[in-house]
């Protein structure tokens, strides 16, 4: 366990994991503390990059994303990767990039309306980045499950 998180963080995040929207004030009756340690504990945890953000997590099929990919790039020169991650980044159908060892440096997660979506993305989009050798696709066909590390 890492020294940074004591009980009381622990317990505000598994909170916070439950219902992200929960007011503090919840979290401070249900754990049995003040509102103003619910408070600056997230704040803190915040700060140290131990909590992220908060945000909705978007079912993406719901919304009319029905296709998903995983895909692994190879570039040119690995030193161009600031720059295509840049330009990746500017493709708002990518919503994940890893770096990676092995064959390729890059793997990333595409989400698209259709096959035709994807497509484009990936010919149209990706393959006109100056700097990528080559693509290789795994369609998703659904998530088992996703979740934080426990704590």
């Amino acid at each position: 366990m890492d020294a940074l998180l004591d009980e009381f963080d622990i317990n505000i995040i598994k909170e916070l994991e439950k219902d992200g929207r929960m007011a503090y004030s919840a979290i401070a009756t249900a754990l049995k503390i003040s509102n103003t340690m619910v408070h600056q504990r997230i704040n803190r945890l915040i700060e140290q990059g131990i909590i992220i953000e908060i945000k909705p997590i978007i079912n993406e099929k719901k919304i009319g994303f029905d296709w998903a990919s995983f895909t692994g790039i190879t570039l040119n020169k690995d030193q161009d990767s600031n720059r295509i991650i840049a330009e990746l980044k500017n493709i708002p159908e990518i919503t994940e990039c890893y770096y990676v060892t092995g064959s390729f440096t890059l793997y990333i997660k595409i989400v698209a309306r259709d096959h035709e979506h994807m497509r484009k993305i990936l010919y149209e989009k990706i393959d006109n980045i100056p700097g990528i050798s080559k693509t290789d696709s795994i369609i998703e066909l659904g998530c088992a499950f996703k979740r934080n590390v426990s704590l």
